[in-house]
């Protein structure tokens, strides 16, 4: 008995400094190579002062409109993610892609993440760039955001485009940030990644701005910015629930043809522009990312709506 418990004891003993080994060892991997991956982060756009930190704007075509997009929650690096669509918008339109700050290569702001908060920084932004006159277009929870602004900044906004945007009544719960940082920290995220490189979602691009995602990724997951907007999200979606887009407001919106998640998901968009003079729902086959397999379909249908607008007003 006395040789079986001594054998346990040591079984024991060595699995938990195994488990200590494996856990230091993944962090410190992580550690190094974030280290390393900071150095081979490349710039792109170029940077505004807003509220004293630094955020990033893409800015890309030379057309006599300016597209202004807007990620969805969480999208890391904004500019890359729509790469895709920038290069079907550019040839006719100035796209001016925001990185709002805790997003891309913008910087982190201690500023809570509430709906008034970001839509004045990212007015802040285009002013300091002196971009007066914008179609104003967004991906997922940009729908909530750019509520907010168009009713602030009607003389500013000339219409409102949104890809498969959430709407204010929409279910939404607070975010388990808690363990998404710790595994952040604790370096099990990239672990995780590197068993199953799908965990980080990527348009069709090269594999070099692939890679420059998945850094980026890694970099911004869970920082202080995107953990107050997680937590944020109930309240955001409901201070905006009083809000409906103005009637000359031109309004499209490019939609999932059939939401698995939500129900009344066309339904609901459709209420939001019942009122609206100029308005229209374009359905589409896809996912919610829809801007990386439908980009040349948007922009199409997005230039006839916009060369629309004269005609209706």
């Amino acid at each position: 008995m006395r040789k079986l418990l001594k054998f346990m004891l040591i079984a024991i003993a060595t699995i938990a400094l195994l488990i200590v080994i494996f856990v230091a060892t993944v962090y410190t991997v992580n550690v190094v190579a974030s280290n390393s991956e900071q150095k081979q982060i490349q710039p792109y756009g170029q940077t505004v002062m807003v509220d004293g930190k630094k955020m990033n704007v893409l800015i890309q075509g030379s057309g006599t409109q300016t597209i202004v997009l807007l990620p969805g929650f969480g999208t890391a690096a904004p500019a890359l993610d729509f790469q895709p669509l920038i290069a079907q918008l550019s040839p006719y339109y100035r796209v001016v892609v925001v990185e709002p700050f805790g997003y891309g290569l913008s910087d982190v702001t201690d500023k809570p993440r509430t709906v008034e908060q970001i839509t004045n920084e990212i007015h802040a932004a285009l002013s300091q760039l002196k971009i007066r006159k914008y179609v104003l277009m967004g991906h997922s929870i940009a729908g909530i955001y750019g509520l907010d602004y168009v009713n602030k900044y009607p003389k500013e906004v000339i219409a409102f485009a949104g890809i498969d945007t959430s709407f204010p009544t929409q279910p939404t719960d607070v975010m388990d940030t808690q363990t998404l940082s710790l595994l952040q920290t604790s370096g099990f995220y990239r672990f995780i990644v590197k068993l199953n490189p799908a965990q980080i979602m990527t348009p069709n691009v090269d594999e070099s701005t692939k890679q420059q995602i998945k850094m980026i990724t890694l970099k911004n997951m869970m920082n202080a910015n995107i953990q107050s907007e997680a937590q944020l999200l109930p309240t955001n979606f409901k201070s905006v629930q009083s809000l409906q887009f103005p009637q000359n407001l031109p309004v499209i919106f490019f939609l999932v043809q059939n939401d698995p998640e939500i129900k009344d998901w066309i339904p609901q968009h459709e209420a939001q522009i019942q009122s609206s003079k100029y308005a229209k729902i374009v359905p589409l086959e896809g996912t919610h990312y829809l801007h990386y397999t439908q980009s040349k379909t948007i922009a199409a249908d997005l230039r006839d709506f916009l060369n629309g607008i004269h005609l209706h007003f």
